[in-house]
């Protein structure tokens, strides 16, 4: 029964898998490492006690959104819709323009998520190689790929996961030109550069911007924000499914977006300790480290050796992600998470012991 009813592509996937965290130093999944002050974490404990779970959480979710555009420079005329983390969102926008025949495009490799919800969705996939050297866009394949397949939406992430580069700004206004759907710009890891396309908004009528709050130091409460055109919010606004964000999220999220500041110092120190991990790691022997403006570093470990250095950091304690197997260009790669100092020194103790 279950042959004759699965759809196929749903069953030539593997579910996305989290590995067994327990009792490591956690530096696989670009969390910020930072809990909060005690003060502060009572504070938001009084904010719950005062929460009515027993009540649906508010549809719209006003407080949350109005710290949002507080805290994030927001245009004042986008329209804003929020999601149960950033997956969330990139489901009910390829539900808004998905249908038969129709194309999600990305590069490669990418956030793994565009390619999944693509085929969850029943819409086909095409990923662009990036340049194998610099992990740039391939401007003139991607444009090629574009007039060929007439995608619904393209996403790009913005630095990128798992490369941690930025595209060239110029480049990336050339494809939302050429694209005939929506372009999606993923700024995920936003905390950590000075670059976006937030202020973008409005001057084309196909570019959405995403964002979530789970790098900045708040992966727990799952919350995401889609911005742009009001016209295209309204759409995609009709697939979200009723109550998404739940009233804990929402009181914890309304809370800690009063605290901003915390979280901007604290992503402050993660960039100064992303400039130092940078040049310890490029220090190893045989270790190649690619520059990043995320909060993590990709690695390249030599020939065959990075699934080994994986298993022996978990041996020693420490968790990051072995990319090697999962795309081509990824081949011998570890990514590894900025941590605490202390983390980032215990993280560089095992490396260079298994090295």
């Amino acid at each position: 029964m279950v042959d004759r009813w699965v759809r196929p592509e749903i069953k030539g996937l593997s579910a996305y898998h989290v590995p067994e965290s327990a009792g490591l130093v956690k530096l696989d999944a670009m969390e910020n490492p930072y809990t909060w002050p005690e003060e502060i974490r009572s504070e938001w404990l009084d904010t719950l006690r005062g929460v009515e779970i027993n009540r649906y959480p508010h549809p719209q979710s006003p407080a949350v959104e109005a710290g949002l555009r507080e805290t994030m420079p927001i245009p004042a005329d986008a329209d804003v819709v929020l999601g149960n983390g950033s997956d969330e969102l990139i489901q009910m926008i390829a539900m808004a323009v998905g249908g038969p025949g129709r194309t999600v495009l990305s590069v490669e490799p990418s956030f793994v998520m565009y390619a999944m919800i693509a085929r969850f969705t029943g819409m086909e996939y095409v990923g662009v190689p990036l340049r194998e050297a610099t992990f740039a866009l391939d401007i003139e394949a991607l444009l090629s790929a574009v007039e060929r397949h007439r995608p619904a939406v393209v996403f790009l992430a913005y630095p990128n996961n798992p490369t941690g580069n930025l595209f060239r700004q110029e480049e990336i206004e050339r494809l939302i030109d050429a694209a005939p759907g929506l372009v999606v710009v993923d700024e995920a890891y936003a905390p950590f550069t000075d670059a976006s396309f937030m202020d973008r908004l409005g001057r084309f009528e196909n570019l959405l911007v995403m964002r979530t709050v789970s790098k900045m130091g708040l992966a727990g409460l799952r919350l995401g924000l889609l911005a742009g055109p009001p016209e295209w919010i309204r759409e995609i606004d009709k697939v979200r499914l009723p109550y998404n964000i739940n009233v804990l999220t929402q009181a914890s999220a309304a809370f800690a977006l009063r605290h901003y500041d915390l979280f901007e110092r604290q992503t402050r120190q993660i960039r100064v300790s992303r400039g130092e991990l940078f040049e310890a790691l490029a220090a190893l022997p045989g270790v190649q480290t690619f520059p990043s403006e995320a909060n993590f570093i990709l690695t390249r470990c030599g020939p065959g050796r990075a699934p080994g250095l994986h298993a022996g950091l978990i041996e020693k304690g420490v968790l990051v992600k072995n990319l090697h197997g999962s795309h081509p260009l990824l081949a011998d790669m570890l990514r590894i998470t900025v941590g605490r100092p202390e983390e980032n020194r215990r993280l560089l103790s095992a490396l260079a012991e298994l090295l």
